[in-house]
Parts: C-alpha cells; structure tokens; sequence
C-alpha cells in the first residue's frame, strides 16, 4: 500500500473527523448567534422557491439512499429478501431522479447567489466555498450513478467503500478496500469527506437545528414597516 493510499483512505478521514467534532463544539460555544442558515428570502423569493424544494427534497432522499447502502451491510438485504436487482433498480431510478433534483436545485440556487446582486454582495466567501465543494460532491456522485453504476458498471461499492466506511467509523478501518474503487468513486469520496472538514465553519451547521416540519412550513412573510398618519 502506498504512501497516499494511507493517507487518504487512512489518516484524512480521521483528521477530518476530529474536525468535524471539535470544530461544532468550538462553533457552537463561540458563534451560536451564527448557527443558521441566514435566511435570504427578503431579498430574492421566486427564484428560491424551485431551487431550494428541488435541492433540499433531492439532498434529503440521497443522503437516506447513501445510508441504506453504504451504512447498511449488504448481507441485510438477502436477509430480508431484496434481491442485487431490485437494489440496483431503487439505487438508479430512484436515486437517479433525487440525484436529478439535487443537481438542478443546486444549480439554481448556484446561478442565484452569483446573478442576484444583492445576494451576492451578502454572501460570505464560506458560503461560496460551500456551493463549490458541494456541487462537486453532488455532480461527481451524479456522474457516478448514471455514467457508470447505471450501464453496467462491475464494481460493487457495497462490498468495497460500505465496509471501508464502516471500518472507519468502528475504527477498525481497512484502507486496502479503497484501492481499486474506480476514480470516479475515489472523487466523490475525497470531496464529500472535504464537506464534513469545512462543516462546522459555514451555514450547514444550520442542518442540526431545523425543526422536523421545515420543509412543510410555509414561506415567511417579510412585510415593509410603514409609519402611519
């Protein structure tokens, strides 16, 4: 095993770990004024409403969808009798149409902060951070899903990436799994782990305060203040 296959299926997972733990506890004891999302509703509201559903609904399903198949051991499945191909058909369809979701809202909601200016004069360079490292995890497991698990790709990241993360949150990791994923795979690991490193320091600390009826809840209503008489 090489020197960077340690490194980046080994040692930089574990050192952004302990970023993500101590940089929220830092976060939270020194910046909870800033802990949300900074709502930018008053200054720009129909091009939020599409991209914000359409991200927000879309992450949400893919991330459950990254939990039910790298978190969940593959032997569950036969277990409970969901066959390779009836987990392959959830994985694309399903997948594919969140994943859909999650990139056009993105992409709106990118071409908003940037086109918008009064958005973009309000915008802080982590927020700009954010939208860049997360597009690329979004797009590279895009790409993933259609150009390669979608036509027939051989590789199984259930038997290979599941239990790497697995063994790496258990620490009992196992490195050498890692080393024949495909590139693409290997991408779309190093940027999402990148997201958990800068996490703690930008808006997505707003992901562990909202409140479970968040995407139900009606737009809030900004009115102007007008002085009578």
């Amino acid at each position: 095993m090489s020197f960077w296959d340690q490194f980046w299926w080994l040692i930089y997972p574990y050192i952004v770990i302990a970023i993500f733990v101590l940089g929220h506890i830092y976060r939270y004891n020194t910046d909870q004024f800033g802990w949300s999302a900074k709502s930018s509703e008053f200054l720009e509201k129909k091009k939020l409403k599409w991209g914000s559903l359409l991200f927000h609904w879309g992450i949400i399903i893919v991330f459950f969808g990254h939990v039910a198949g790298l978190l969940v051991p593959k032997g569950f499945y036969d277990y409970v009798g969901i066959s390779e191909e009836m987990y392959h058909f959830g994985a694309v369809w399903f997948g594919g149409a969140a994943g859909v979701a999650t990139v056009v809202g993105g992409f709106l909601l990118f071409l908003r902060r940037i086109t918008v200016r009064r958005i973009l004069v309000n915008s802080s360079k982590s927020d700009l951070v954010v939208l860049v490292v997360l597009g690329a995890v979004v797009l590279t497991g895009f790409t993933n899903t259609v150009g390669y698990t979608a036509t027939g790709g051989e590789f199984d990241y259930r038997e290979y990436i599941g239990p790497w993360i697995r063994g790496i949150l258990m620490f009992r990791p196992t490195p050498e799994l890692m080393i024949g994923a495909p590139f693409g795979f290997k991408i779309h690991i190093i940027s999402a782990v990148a997201l958990f490193a800068i996490w703690p320091f930008t808006r997505l600390v707003h992901v562990w305060s909202v409140p479970l009826t968040y995407l139900n809840r009606k737009y809030i209503v900004y009115r102007s203040m007008t002085k009578k008489g």
